[in-house]
């Protein structure tokens, strides 16, 4: 890109403008300041849109990961971010986490990579626990999943019976358990292990088998059937 700097971006070579960009190269050929450029419509006095879009990042580290955490408060901390913008940029990056589980969603299970795949988006960013359950076929065919719990940041209280009153409501024959550690560190507690043991005893009973449980950190995973524990 050609130097702008202290130019708006009405007064960028039309080729160089994010909106044009897009329209003439494609999405895929905007950088990621130039994706939240579009988002921010305007700059500010002293910063053109891009320039704007290239702070936020900077203060993420330049990692969209990170600024996926930010909250509106804290995206207001940058000179020129205003609650409208706050929350424009937000919303974008919550329908981008919410795209990928859509996509595959009716997937067939086939190993724990595609659980983490459909679960990373949902969980890898948040600051508290929350405890999921994916309800499969008999082919491990995703049924449906739910939202069990929500918890602090070290744990979440989980009730076995709300469980399988969902799993005989949808006809499961299988269960993968999900929960997140906001810490990053994916490796089970004692706690983990003692209510996958409670929760696979108890859906023995009813033919409903446990499969998995997977433990979602910021970019990796833990997999109890991986690692022979179911």
């Amino acid at each position: 890109m050609k130097e702008y700097q202290n130019l708006t971006i009405k007064q960028w070579a039309a080729e160089d403008r994010p909106r044009e960009k897009f329209l003439k190269k494609g999405i895929s050929a905007l950088s990621d300041a130039e994706l939240i450029a579009i988002l921010l419509a305007t700059g500010t006095k002293n910063l053109s849109a891009v320039d704007l879009a290239k702070n936020i990042l900077a203060s993420a580290d330049n990692n969209l990961h990170l600024l996926g955490k930010k909250n509106v408060t804290d995206l207001k901390k940058i000179s020129g971010i205003g609650e409208a913008k706050a929350i424009s940029i937000i919303a974008a990056l919550e329908i981008g986490k919410r795209r990928k589980p859509d996509e595959i969603e009716q997937k067939k299970v086939t190993s724990s990579n595609v659980v983490f795949e459909l679960f990373q988006p949902l969980l890898g960013d948040l600051p508290h626990e929350e405890f999921w359950v994916l309800y499969l076929s008999r082919s491990n065919q995703i049924k449906d999943k739910e939202k069990i719990s929500l918890g602090g940041t070290s744990g979440t209280v989980i009730d076995v019976k709300i469980i399988l009153k969902y799993a005989i409501e949808k006809l499961a024959s299988g269960l993968i358990l999900v929960h997140n550690h906001p810490s990053g560190n994916v490796q089970p507690s004692d706690n983990d292990l003692k209510i996958t043991e409670k929760i696979k005893n108890a859906g023995l009973l009813m033919d409903i088998a446990t499969l998995d449980h997977i433990i979602i950190g910021d970019t990796k995973y833990y997999s109890f059937a991986d690692e022979g524990i179911l």
